[in-house]
């Protein structure tokens, strides 16, 4: 590979919630730390070229974006997904979580139902608790080691609580699913029918394994397009979190135009233009950082799976679909939630996300990041090995 994934680079000292807040979030400070999605990997060499220009340059104004930055994103869309997006469905923000919250404010009210699929990334709950909606959960079925969606209950929940908006996770964040066309035309139909508005966060739509294909929700249809908010992000994909853009697209006007209104309510105006420079560099020069990136993360996955079959036989790794993120399920271990908490911090001296930040349904499981060098990995895995079968 042109790039070196298996270097080890110090985040501690930099500010990192994944590394220097251990102590702040309740945990030792010699665990080590494979929770939040972020990765232990530089940005594309294209990001960091961009961005030290612009540092030299030293001057950091009011920013917009022009043509180029959507050309970008159009050529992107096209050549990853075959999907051509138009210039008038962009709407930036500084995050899909900002996104996802306004959407929810813009598109309902208080009282009114939103629906999810848990176990779900945990901000979906706090967008809609929060702003004092009625949250209402179609949750996934896990059975022979793989999840997959109740659609009777689905079609069920819109009835019985009068659903105005579904959040979508595709790629889905735990459990890794990535969707097949026949189950978003599925979901996409029984909205439309119902006259539910669909939030498609696809922040991991870059990550797909072997075998598997990502589909854009809007790409399906007109009819899905019209219906949809399609969440996307380069932060995921190029580890460029910290620097807080998102492209929002939003076909049709009118929905478009409400949550053009409750973004100018909150009073946020212009991204940060070390965003929209990331962003634009990532997705112009990054494609073959991202393509040596996906084999190297193929290749965790796989150390991954041959260590738990040889060392956790009573550890089930939910095979990914998609995402860096792995969901381990350690319910054959008959521990409590308390006591499992114990085993993989105190003893494994690992800091994962514990399952039920993702609901209920996510108790005795653990979401694991494994974009890291290959040495961290192995050390993690070898650490939760020892702390395992010493119980």
């Amino acid at each position: 590979m042109k790039h070196n994934f298996d270097e080890i680079i110090n985040r501690t000292g930099t500010n990192s919630i994944k590394y220097d807040f251990a102590i702040e979030r309740g945990k030792p400070e010699d665990t080590l730390p494979l929770w939040v999605a972020d990765m232990d990997f530089q940005t594309a060499p294209s990001v960091t070229e961009a961005l030290m220009k612009a540092v030299q340059h030293g001057i950091f104004g009011y920013s917009e974006s022009k043509s180029g930055y959507f050309n970008t994103l159009y050529e992107w869309f096209k050549d990853h997904f075959d999907w051509r997006v138009e210039p008038e469905w962009l709407v930036k923000t500084p995050g899909v979580v900002y996104a996802i919250a306004t959407v929810v404010r813009a598109l309902t009210q208080e009282g009114d139902a939103v629906l999810i699929q848990r176990p779900v990334y945990y901000p979906f709950s706090e967008a809609i608790i929060a702003n004092n909606r009625k949250l209402v959960n179609n949750a996934l079925i896990y059975e022979n080691g793989a999840y997959h969606i109740d659609f009777e209950d689905f079609e069920d929940k819109i009835l019985k609580h009068k659903v105005k908006l579904f959040i979508l996770c595709s790629p889905h964040n735990p459990v890794g699913r990535v969707w097949t066309r026949e189950e978003l035309n599925r979901i996409g139909t029984l909205c439309i029918k119902h006259h539910v508005i669909v939030i498609s966060d696809e922040i991991h739509a870059d990550f797909t394994y072997q075998g598997h294909k990502h589909t854009i929700f809007g790409s399906i249809s007109d009819d899905f397009l019209n219906n949809s908010i399609i969440c996307t992000a380069p932060s995921k994909t190029f580890n460029l979190a910290g620097l807080q853009v998102s492209n929002i697209f939003i076909a049709d006007k009118g929905i478009r135009s409400k949550i053009r209104d409750e973004i100018r309510r909150s009073g946020y105006s212009q991204l940060n233009i070390m965003g929209l420079i990331a962003c634009q560099a990532a997705y112009a020069g990054g494609g073959l950082w991202l393509e040596e990136l996906k084999r190297y993360l193929e290749d965790n996955l796989g150390f991954v799976r041959a260590f738990i079959t040889k060392h956790l036989p009573k550890v089930k790794l939910v095979e990914p679909q998609g995402t860096y993120l792995i969901w381990l399920d350690f319910g054959a271990l008959n521990l409590t939630e308390d006591e499992l908490d114990d085993l993989i911090v105190k003893k494994a001296k690992l800091w994962l996300d514990h399952g039920t930040m993702f609901g209920n349904e996510g108790r005795g499981f653990q979401r694991v990041n494994i974009a890291c060098p290959r040495s961290i990995l192995e050390k993690a895995f070898h650490q939760l090995a020892v702390a395992v079968n010493d119980e």
